[in-house]
């Protein structure tokens, strides 16, 4: 074989490489498929005193889950909407487009349940429930996309269609005025909804460190391909 063809057949092999090494950090660097999930038995369109569950995947085996904040639907008010059940020493807090359940952090690994109880459906065909995710260790997750195939997808709920008859309920002056108050001071209502929060900051897809570390493979390995060309090449000299 000629040295030419064996520089070659050298750089084949490196350029392999490479992209071995490029999908193996790929690979680790994925995010795990966890999301939430919602569900409801009297998943009706303008169905009344409906308790609406929700499962939080845990993605994390270091750290626990220690609070949910979720924005709501068109046609779901805060003040329409009651804390069911949930984790042990957990609190819920209506905000301007929402609510907030937290407390104490599960248990690393496990999911954070809760269910609360929605005063009347909206005539909707499905209802996508945003949420954001916060474990202890500061880390929030953003389930907030609205294509079901995207990588964070909003947990949706589908629904049937109304009963016949059906009407939606005007609300009592009583909950408009709910609605317009600020909430107290111990529970201030947060600065920016979590569309706002993922984008200025998106832990989804792959970190920075690993874009820096793929890019650092592929700098390193092209240094060695262009030192070995050229050693090939003085050789033959």
């Amino acid at each position: 074989m000629s040295r030419l063809s064996t520089t070659r057949a050298a750089v084949r092999r490196l350029s392999i490489a490479i992209a071995v090494t490029a999908s193996a950090v790929l690979l680790t660097a994925s995010p795990a498929a966890a999301h939430v999930e919602v569900e409801s038995g009297k998943a009706q369109a303008l169905a009344e005193n409906v308790e609406v569950s929700f499962d939080a995947e845990s993605e994390s085996s270091t750290a626990g889950i220690t609070e949910i904040r979720v924005v709501l639907p068109e046609g779901i008010a805060p003040a329409d909407v009651a804390y069911g059940e949930g984790p042990k020493g957990w609190k819920f807090t209506a905000n301007g487009d929402g609510y907030t359940v937290k407390g104490p952090a599960v248990k690393a690994g496990v999911n954070a349940e809760y269910s609360v109880v929605v005063k009347q459906l909206p005539d909707a065909k499905e209802l996508a429930f945003k949420t954001l995710q916060t474990y202890s260790d500061g880390r929030t997750d953003r389930w907030i996309e609205l294509d079901e195939s995207g990588e964070q997808p909003a947990p949706v709920l589908k629904l049937t269609a109304a009963a016949a008859g059906a009407k939606a309920a005007s609300p009592t002056p009583s909950e408009t005025a709910s609605q317009s108050v600020s909430p107290s001071a111990e529970e201030p209502e947060p600065s920016s909804s979590p569309v706002a929060e993922a984008e200025t900051k998106d832990d989804g897809g792959l970190s920075a460190g690993a874009w820096i570390g793929i890019g650092a493979v592929v700098v390193v390995a092209a240094g060695g391909a262009f030192y070995l060309v050229r050693r090939r090449g003085a050789t033959s000299v």
